[in-house]
């Protein structure tokens, strides 16, 4: 989270860089940023350090090359997290299971569930009702393709 010494001159809508770099408005003169490394390694569940030379080397040039106003900030907080997803294709899993009868699957959405959480609730209420999907086919999010190892890959994942 920062702020600049010349705020923008309108609001920041959710912007996402070709390298992975994403930066939204989050308050009337404040900004939040994220990004990683093409290198991002699996570290321990109870790491939750920040990685300075993370932002200072990397995601603050890219952020300051992408918005030039954002070469003068001043960094408020932050905080690292974690990013859990299967590592299939890092997408959602839903519907039945297909072994186990009376097992439904609604899982592994990571940071993009609360922009899919209205199409995937309304799918598995459909399937849960009706046997199978109607207005939505959720069908290459079901679990089948884990086991038979053919990933369904979401390009605009950041």
């Amino acid at each position: 989270m920062f702020s600049a010494e010349t705020p923008l001159d309108r609001p920041l809508p959710l912007t996402i860089d070709p390298s992975g770099l994403h930066v939204r408005q989050d308050g009337a003169t404040t900004y939040m940023a994220g990004g990683h490394t093409e290198a991002d390694p699996t570290v321990e569940f109870d790491d939750f350090e920040m990685d300075h030379a993370l932002w200072q080397d990397h995601i603050w040039p890219l952020l300051a090359t992408r918005i030039p106003a954002f070469e003068a900030i001043k960094v408020q907080r932050e905080w690292a997290g974690h990013y859990d997803f299967n590592t299939l294709d890092q997408n959602a899993i839903t519907g039945p299971h297909s072994e186990v009868a009376n097992f439904f699957f609604l899982n592994g959405f990571s940071g993009h569930g609360l922009q899919q959480s209205p199409a995937m609730g309304r799918g598995t209420a459909e399937y849960l009702t009706y046997g199978g999907y109607r207005s939505l086919d959720l069908s290459p999010f079901g679990f089948d393709r884990i086991t038979q190892n053919r990933p369904f890959f979401e390009t605009a994942i950041i």
